[in-house]
């Protein structure tokens, strides 16, 4: 079973154009701050990407209303934190890694090359860490010590039983995607390598700060279309209407079925 939960709102409508490079700047979206929960058969609990606590600087910059932790959010998907055994970091941003410390039994996945570059050359000179949180590096670094993360090397691997992750797409260094087989369906979990459904609607990638690569940023959602049973299962990172498209368990969270 795959849920998204949102566990934080933006405090405002913003462009389309501000998520989608060409897009219109007269259309407004609303915009939400997602994480997602994979209930497995075998008695695991996978969390993809963390969710930040509302206290965070960022995320008072940045405007998140309606916060709840995400491990509250969790609850009203019947799980309790120390009940998560894995965490799928799609990529390392404030919004989508700061949670982490919240689920103390969860072992992380992480790209390797992704967190290389967040642990290493984006804090050089001139480097690109736009989204990248000091403290944050400083607990993924020592979780990685004491053994609780697992460095994925590369693309189409298969991590757990059911669930392969993908890269390409460039959001940060080396981001990447999940696929999760749901008895016949096959659900992709696209996080912040689609932003938004008109990133996918319009095969437009998000503006330069968006993305390493922009052409990266399409094929990859071009190669999603392959491996997604349907394309309604592709799931944006931050698009509200994710949460109007599926059966509702809550306000916050829904079932992708």
């Amino acid at each position: 079973e795959v849920y998204a939960l949102k566990y934080a709102s933006l405090n405002r409508l913003t462009p389309i154009a501000d998520w989608v490079q060409g897009g219109p700047a007269n259309d407004n979206i609303n915009i939400a701050f997602v994480f997602w929960l994979i209930k497995g058969n075998n008695g695991k609990n996978i969390l993809v990407d963390a969710g930040c606590s509302a206290d965070l600087p960022n995320a008072v910059d940045f405007g998140l209303t309606a916060a709840m932790r995400p491990d509250s959010v969790l609850l009203q998907a019947g799980v309790k934190a120390e009940a998560v055994t894995d965490i799928i970091i799609s990529h390392p941003h404030w919004d989508h890694i700061n949670g982490i410390n919240l689920f103390p039994n969860a072992q992380i996945w992480i790209q390797k090359e992704d967190y290389n570059y967040y642990a290493g050359q984006a804090w050089q000179k001139d480097a690109n860490r736009g989204g990248f949180v000091k403290r944050d590096i400083l607990t993924l670094v020592d979780l990685n010590v004491s053994g609780k993360v697992t460095l994925v090397n590369g693309d189409n691997k298969e991590i757990i039983p059911g669930i392969t992750v993908y890269t390409g797409s460039k959001h940060t260094y080396e981001s990447q995607y999940v696929l999760v087989q749901s008895g016949k369906d096959r659900i992709l979990i696209a996080s912040d390598n689609v932003w938004v459904y008109d990133n996918l609607k319009r095969m437009l990638p998000p503006p330069s700060y968006g993305t390493y690569d922009a052409k990266a940023y399409v094929a990859a959602m071009q190669r999603m279309k392959t491996l997604a049973s349907e394309t309604d299962f592709i799931l944006p990172g931050h698009d509200d209407q994710l949460f109007s498209k599926f059966r509702h368990i809550t306000e916050r969270v829904v079932q992708i079925k």
